[in-house]
């Protein structure tokens, strides 16, 4: 399927043969992330081609390699990476993205790099699977170097934030969490979280999570950019870290006064290279960790997952079966 003059529209290409150094890649499922609803309503900030076919996240079992390829082999499964030419170290530079500048995963086949592909957890479905590349790997980005005796705030009950919950309970830490509904909160406690803020009607959960935690959270995983980076200052420990991993809410954006009180760290994250997917999921694996999913569609039902996806309310990934 491919971007067209609604949503997307459906359209048959010949299945593409791999190259030197390529994977024939039969996808099995994908997975929405926000940006892929900006990019195919034609609300991205980068120009996307028409008929570009969507999604940056997906896995599928490899049906062909072309020559030269040694990582893997016929049968295996994969993930693709989101940033298909960072493989490791710090962060390089914005690449050739799938969705945008390359085509995506909301396809039957898919020719890849074998190098910006990643072996996937063998206890994981392949819809589980799917939700990796980006909402994981943003937030084991984003937890980083959080453990035991750290509080870690999270937004909501997006992709990331759920993720980012499960991942730093495993790594021992505390978590708190701000959400909209008594069903989403119990859901979020289930999980792991100590308490949860209903932010509709604490709209200052800052101050909220900085009463809980006896001076704020260590580290608070930013959800909503500029419409909730204000109350994610007053929830911050002084000295402690803002990991900025999405810009969703509209606002008025930050009061550098009242950041700089904080003796706090704004950092932007953009996904993870290569080597940080692979070392994330060896700690899926050990852990037998799972992805939450809200919904999963059919194939066939893709413009209905997008609808979905932006009606909300979701708890988890959204996840398209193929």
């Amino acid at each position: 399927m491919r971007t067209g003059g609604g949503l997307i529209t459906s359209a048959e290409r010949p299945v593409p043969s791999p190259s030197a150094g390529e994977v024939l890649v039969r996808v099995k499922a994908s997975s929405l992330n926000a940006r892929d609803l900006l990019i195919v309503t034609g609300r991205y900030s980068v120009d996307v081609p028409p008929g570009r076919i969507p999604l940056s996240d997906g896995a599928g079992v490899v049906e062909a390699v072309g020559d030269g390829v040694s990582r893997f082999r016929v049968g295996d499964r994969v993930a693709g990476t989101f940033h298909p030419t960072w493989l490791y170290g710090p962060f390089p530079e914005w690449g050739q993205l799938r969705g945008t500048h390359r085509d995506g995963w909301l396809t039957e086949y898919i020719a890849l790099d074998e190098q910006s592909a990643v072996a996937v957890p063998d206890h994981l479905t392949f819809e589980e699977a799917a939700t990796l590349p980006c909402a994981a790997l943003t937030a084991w980005s984003a937890v980083s170097g959080v453990g035991p005796g750290d509080a870690l705030l999270v937004q909501g009950s997006g992709g990331v934030s759920v993720f980012a919950l499960q991942l730093a309970r495993l790594a021992g830490a505390r978590v708190l969490a701000t959400t909209s509904s008594d069903d989403k909160a119990r859901r979020l406690s289930a999980l792991g979280a100590s308490d949860v803020v209903d932010y509709t009607s604490t709209p200052e959960w800052g101050a909220r999570v900085r009463a809980l935690t006896d001076g704020g959270a260590d580290r608070v995983v930013e959800i909503g950019g500029a419409g909730t980076l204000s109350q994610s200052i007053d929830a911050v420990a002084h000295g402690g870290q803002i990991a900025l991993v999405g810009n969703l809410a509209a606002g008025d954006g930050m009061d550098v006064n009242r950041f700089f009180r904080r003796a706090a760290t704004l950092r932007s994250i953009s996904v993870g290279s290569r080597g940080d997917f692979e070392r994330m999921n060896k700690v899926i694996a050990q852990n037998r960790l799972r992805s939450v999913i809200d919904r999963v569609f059919p194939f066939d039902q893709a413009p209905e997952a997008f609808a979905h996806f932006e009606k909300g309310p979701r708890f988890g990934k959204v996840v398209i079966s193929h």
